[in-house]
């Protein structure tokens, strides 16, 4: 019995993956380009395509690696136009912000419905996620862009 636990134990680490590389340049780089909404989930992707992005797991790292990458871009967005609003816009903003907020998270836990809590419900929830928090990054972006 000895043996077979040092054995199991010494073959771990043969089992043992490293997660996705994760690289937001595949999204600033198309951002730049001006390539709008096509630029979400580039990144992602291009992570899926790596080593262990492939698996359950992967996928959801490299979705939710992207999604925080977007999620940083709201918040100085909304930071900004907190900084720069009068006080009735900001109080809209706030408000605004978080309805869209408790939007984005009923609307991701309806798409992950659908799977009925299988393992593709949380690769579907963090996707959804991602898109939506895309989506509003970019229109804060657009409207701080616009001077509102």
């Amino acid at each position: 019995m000895r043996v077979l636990i040092v054995l199991a134990l010494s073959a771990a680490p043969a089992f043992a993956q490293d997660g996705p590389e994760f690289d937001p340049a595949p999204v600033t780089d198309c951002l730049a380009a001006d390539g709008g909404h096509d630029c979400i989930g580039v990144a992602a992707s291009a992570c899926m395509e790596g080593e262990g992005g492939h698996t359950t797991l992967g996928m959801n790292t490299c979705l939710a690696e992207e999604r925080d990458f977007w999620d940083g871009r709201l918040n100085d967005a909304y930071r900004f136009g907190m900084e720069n609003a009068t006080p009735d816009r900001a109080d809209a903003l706030r408000q605004m912000q978080r309805a869209w907020i408790g939007f984005r998270d009923a609307a991701c836990d309806y798409e992950a419905a659908r799977y009925e809590g299988g393992s593709l419900a949380g690769t579907v929830r963090v996707q959804c996620q991602m898109e939506l928090t895309a989506m509003q990054a970019m229109r804060l972006e657009a409207s701080a862009r616009e001077g509102g």
